[in-house]
């Protein structure tokens, strides 16, 4: 990056302003009404102090405007918070008036030699002021290490300047322990602690290294950076704490009244979805979506949520921009998330209202999906808390270059006109940032610090006292015991309930019964628990984008464990704490039944965390919040004391328990288990025969198990099952499996390669059993992949033996009318053979792939055969099951980043 020296003494000079300048753009300053397009009209030019602002001091970030070597502006983009853009400063005004001199108050933490006049190259950004208006917290990062390597140049830390003492201070005092990570996006909890994001990743690096994998930062999803997860830490910058364990970034977070973290989340679990606003307790539990997953369209382009801040009246202000913009402003918008959970999607208990949730903050004619935003663009709002309703915000007005002169001299910048932004041929100018304050009342603006030339003002906070939040106290659901065993519990209502419809085959009530409904007859009897596996940078491990599936987006998996589903869908299973979790429903062979949860949960060590049931990729009910839920299709025991209709009467219910609560309360927890584990105990056996109970377990398998033999024995918490193709699928195919005649004699030992292979036991070409190969020689399409693997997953060409060789079958194409396509030449001259006939054009028959990465249940073709058709009883149940769990993740040729094999 390049930046104009001569733009970067500006910065400096905006130290010693002390008097109102011109407002070049017209001419004129002051006070303006907001008017059409952009336009201007001035009220007054003189400053009248406002009585209300006077006296509180603001703070603001003033930069360069980031060009690169050819001038052309150097956009932000969401995805990298560490994003790292020298030229900013932080300054704080004693009030609120254009008048007051502006003091920088960073410049002290890097400035070497007080002779220089070069200021040093820092950057600032994230700016939030303590509750009682006396303490401004922020990120800094400081100046770049000319010739040092990337691993050596300085990192963000989190910085606060105390008005009251006049001091600075980083909060991190070790150099060591401050440099370990990108720390980002401070706020005070009402507690004096901290909350802020953090490519640490504390508890998840020493989670790895309990998993027998080394310690590192794991890249967020789309591999790119290090993924920003929320930590919390003393005033002192001691007991750094991770308390989200999402696998891409979790950013911007603010208090809200009850004591929650309000934050953004990037949902990129199965493929990017976006940053939607999120919600957690300042330990971990509770976390819950609270707006913005289907509400990313924004007049024709995807927009994210990022930036949020709380409001007097209870609603959240919030940055609307995509990913990435050339310019450092956007949009900001208004969201009542009291009432909604997408734009047009109320919450349950205001189903009757339609929307929008969505107002703007500032003025209707912003517009940045336009090449030129009539009402310009704003890069930060902040709201005051004195009951005007008025917010501080920095803009820069709409403008646009005026023709092109004839002596090349400097064109002149006018401002915009629906005349001017009609023009095809218009360029829009240089953005011209200044601080100022609206009111809504009035629709009138004030400035308070004036635009410059080449200088952004990008944050602006007021040092205002405001209510202090609730303290956090705990969460509603905990277990003590299940804390000191660092683990939860996951407890869903009703599998069946889909956004508060009932979708169980014979209704909740038939379903639940065990006297109506047989196990056999319910679709849905095993959760099974999934973690993401966080992937190292290139310095920790070079990895191929080989060692995926075919489909990336699913990244790599690991299997915590299944638990029973009960008859009335509910399940209730005690998992480990502070990890990504994410979860399938499946049937009795291991296949997932319904839809992916492609979000990452967790759960908080002692928490108990309930949700009513599942949802649709489509859907737009309220999903994912509970006080936006409608109430679950599974309202429970009618009463206490008694058992469920139907049911075994020894687990014996207190009113508005689940199956899944009595069975816990009765028997005893579940515990995650890498077996497929049922016993009936809902049957009543003085009426009815229970079902025959069954387990479904690796030590079934004659091949390598996907577990070590310490979990195999003994399956604990750290336990996790890692399911590698050439390790644990590719044995499958090459297990000696006997052949029985009817009275059980074994008439034959065979493989399956052996038939599904490009050659015979006489070594003989021969085209492989339903044109798949299973072989484990490497693919011609794909080196670092078996052909078996290929074969499985891909769509591939048919084959024949021609002469003693085996080859791709080719077949004469033809048109749309069915007449036979020829071969011609550059001119369509037809092409002749040595006999002068015409050579007709063959392609090779295209093959199907036999599975489907991602569904168990979609690899029909190859389940089929497996459970009814000519080699039913070849696989054993567990074979079938590692099969299934393994397609259902994504069919990944590794889900272990280390063991996969390195160039």
């Amino acid at each position: 990056m390049t930046y104009f020296t001569t733009i970067t003494h500006r910065i400096t000079a905006l130290a010693s302003v002390s008097v109102a300048r011109s407002f070049r753009l017209a001419g004129l300053t002051g006070i303006l009404l907001l008017g059409g397009c952009g336009e201007s009209v001035v009220t007054t030019s003189s400053e009248t102090p406002d009585p209300v602002v006077v006296d509180i001091p603001v703070a603001y970030v003033a930069r360069v405007l980031p060009v690169d070597e050819d001038g052309e502006p150097i956009g932000s983009d969401l995805r990298e918070p560490s994003q790292f853009v020298p030229g900013a400063a932080l300054y704080i005004k004693p009030r609120a008036a254009v008048s007051a001199q502006a003091r920088n108050i960073t410049d002290q933490a890097f400035v070497t030699d007080p002779e220089s006049d070069v200021p040093p190259m820092y950057d600032v950004k994230d700016i939030d002021v303590s509750f009682d208006g006396t303490r401004l917290i922020f990120a800094m990062r400081a100046p770049e290490i000319e010739s040092a390597d990337d691993d050596e140049q300085p990192t963000w830390n989190i910085w606060e300047y105390d008005r009251t003492t006049d001091t600075l201070r980083r909060i991190i005092e070790s150099d060591i322990v401050a440099e370990a990570g990108q720390d980002t996006a401070p706020t005070y909890l009402p507690d004096g602690r901290i909350v802020f994001s953090s490519t640490r990743q504390r508890t998840n690096q020493a989670i790895l290294l309990d998993e027998g994998k080394p310690q590192y930062a794991g890249l967020e999803e789309s591999r790119r950076t290090h993924a920003s997860v929320l930590h919390v830490m003393d005033a002192n910058g001691t007991d750094i704490t991770q308390i989200s364990f999402n696998q891409s970034h979790d950013i911007d977070p603010q208090v809200q009244p009850d004591g929650t973290i309000l934050f953004s989340r990037w949902d990129q679990a199965g493929g990017d979805k976006g940053m939607h606003l999120y919600r957690v307790n300042p330990d971990g539990s509770g976390l819950a979506i609270v707006y913005g997953r289907h509400s990313h369209n924004v007049n024709g382009e995807t927009k994210q949520f990022v930036q949020s801040r709380l409001t007097p009246d209870g609603q959240i202000l919030v940055a609307v921009r995509p990913y990435q913009r050339d310019t450092l402003g956007g949009n900001f918008a208004l969201l009542d998330t009291e009432n909604f959970i997408d734009n047009t999607t109320p919450v349950a208990s205001s189903d009757s209202l339609s929307g929008p949730a969505q107002t703007p903050a500032l003025f209707d004619n912003i517009d940045t999906s336009l090449p030129i935003s009539p009402g310009g663009i704003v890069a930060s709002v902040y709201p005051l808390w004195d009951g005007s309703g008025r917010q501080l915000f920095s803009w820069s007005q709409c403008r646009v270059l005026g023709p092109e002169t004839e002596d090349d001299s400097a064109r002149q910048i006018l401002p915009c006109t629906e005349e001017r932004l009609a023009d095809d041929n218009v360029e829009a100018a240089p953005a011209l940032y200044g601080l100022w304050m609206y009111d809504p009342q009035t629709q009138t603006q004030q400035v308070i610090v004036t635009p410059e030339e080449g200088v952004a003002m990008t944050e602006f906070v007021s040092m205002e006292s405001r209510p202090f939040p609730d303290d956090f106290t705990g969460p509603e659901n905990y277990d003590d015991e299940l804390a000191q065993q660092q683990r939860g519990t996951l407890h869903v209502r009703s599998v069946y309930d889909f956004g508060g419809e009932d979708a169980s085959p014979f209704g909740l009530s038939a379903t639940a019964n065990p006297a109506q409904t047989t196990p056999q007859q319910r679709p849905v009897r095993f959760i099974r628990i999934e973690k993401g596996v966080s992937q190292p940078d290139d310095d920790v491990l070079e990895l191929d984008n080989d060692a995926f599936g075919p489909n990336r987006r699913l990244g790599m998996r690991e299997i915590i464990g299944y638990a029973e589903v009960e008859p009335d869908g509910s399940v209730m299973v005690d998992v480990p704490a502070n990890i990504p979790l994410s979860f399938s429903f499946t049937d009795e062979a291991g296949k997932r039944v319904t839809g992916r949860h492609d979000n990452w949960l967790q759960v908080a060590a002692g928490e108990v965390k309930t949700c009513h049931g599942c949802h649709t990729a489509d859907s737009t009910a309220p999903h994912g919040r509970p006080d936006a839920e409608y109430a679950s299709i599974n309202a429970g025991a009618a009463s206490t004391g008694s058992g469920f209709p139907g049911a075994n009467p020894a687990l014996f219910a207190d009113m508005g328990e689940t199956m899944a609560q009595t069975r816990r309360r009765v028997l005893g927890a579940h515990q995650a288990s890498a077996d497929m584990v049922f016993e009936d105990v809902w049957t009543n056996p003085q009426t009815d025969t229970p079902a025959v109970s069954f387990t479904v377990t690796y030590a079934d398998l004659q091949t390598e198990l996907p577990v070590t033999q310490g979990c195999a024995q003994n399956w604990t918490a750290l336990c996790r099952s890692v399911i590698n193709f050439p390790d644990h699928i590719q044995p499958l195919f090459e297990a000696e499996r006997d052949i029985t005649d009817e009275l059980g004699n074994v008439t034959e030992v065979r493989t399956c390669v052996s038939c599904h292979g490009p050659m015979n036991s006489d070594s003989e070409a021969q085209v492989p059993a339903a044109q798949l190969d299973l072989t484990a020689n490497p693919s011609p399409d794909n080196p670092n992949h078996t052909v078996s693997y290929r074969e499985l997953l891909f769509a591939d060409n048919a084959q024949e033996v021609v002469e003693g060789i085996l080859r791709d079958v080719q077949e004469i194409v033809v048109d749309e009318s069915g007449n036979i396509v020829y071969e011609r030449d550059e001119d369509g001259e037809l092409i002749l053979d040595a006999d002068g006939n015409p050579i007709p054009v063959t392609a090779p028959v295209p093959v199907a792939a036999t599975a489907r990465a991602g569904s168990a249940q979609a690899s029909t073709a190859l389940f089929q055969v497996l459970e009814n058709g000519a080699h039913a009883g070849w696989l054993s149940a567990a074979e079938r099951k590692l099969l299934a769990e393994w397609l259902d993740m994504g069919a990944q040729y590794y889900n272990n980043p280390f063991d996969a094999v390195q160039e």
